[in-house]
This record gives C-alpha cells, sequence and structure tokens, in this order.
C-alpha cells in the first residue's frame, strides 16, 4: 500500500519558518509526482506547491511564491516544503499528495491519487 506521512508542523510566530516533510512508502517514487496542499477551516483544500518526478519543475501558488520552497529527495522518497516569512494566513492542515506521471505538476486536488494524514500548522501574530 502507498503511504504518505507528513512531519514537521506546529506552532510558530508570524515571520518564522517550518520546514515540512513527507515520507513515502509503497510507490515507485521518482515515477510520481508530489504535491502539498492545505485546508483551513470551513475552506477547501487548496493547493500550494507541487514538483514533477524528478523534481525539475515547480509550481506555487501565487500566496506562497517567493516564500516556499518545495523539493524532494529521491534516494529518500521524501518530499519537503520549506516554509518561510510564515503569515497567519497560512495557518491551515497540510497535506501530501502524490500522483502517478512523473512529467508534469498537477496543481488541482482531484489530480492526486494518494494523501498522508495531514500536519498541522499554526501561525500566531
Amino acid at each position: 500500500q502507498v503511504q504518505l506521512v507528513e512531519s514537521g508542523g506546529g506552532l510558530v510566530q508570524a515571520g518564522g519558518s517550518l520546514r515540512l516533510s513527507c515520507a513515502a512508502s509503497g510507490l515507485s517514487f521518482n515515477t510520481y509526482g508530489m504535491g502539498w496542499f492545505r485546508q483551513a477551516p470551513g475552506k477547501e483544500r487548496e493547493f500550494v506547491g507541487g514538483i514533477s518526478g524528478s523534481g525539475s519543475r515547480t509550481s506555487y501558488a501565487d500566496s506562497v511564491k517567493g516564500r516556499f520552497t518545495i523539493s524532494r529527495d529521491n534516494a529518500k522518497t521524501t518530499v519537503y516544503l520549506q516554509m518561510n516569512s510564515l503569515k497567519p494566513e497560512d495557518t491551515a492542515v497540510y497535506y501530501c499528495g502524490s500522483r502517478k506521471g512523473a512529467f508534469l505538476v498537477h496543481t488541482t486536488v482531484e489530480a492526486y491519487d494518494y494523501w498522508g494524514q495531514g500536519t498541522q500548522v499554526t501561525v500566531s501574530s
């Protein structure tokens, strides 16, 4: 079975940083595109950043561009989200998703096949 396990969430003050990790198992990691999404209470899950199987292509939501960086270590079968200059509006549960297909970066929830359990990120003002 495919398993995605997020970690690294927590409470941080505005302007601070967090690094989220998503450890994947049960899949041929480098043939899957990976993405980070977030969901705040009462809101739909939204795209944050995505990365192709090789790591050569990335995409970001406008709201996080320049502040967040997605990366992957295929040898460790792990994808990361480095979050800098955090804002209170970044508060959400952050989810890692995977999708079969290594060439494209997908930006919609519907495009992803598997999800982790999520990790809470809370940014205080």
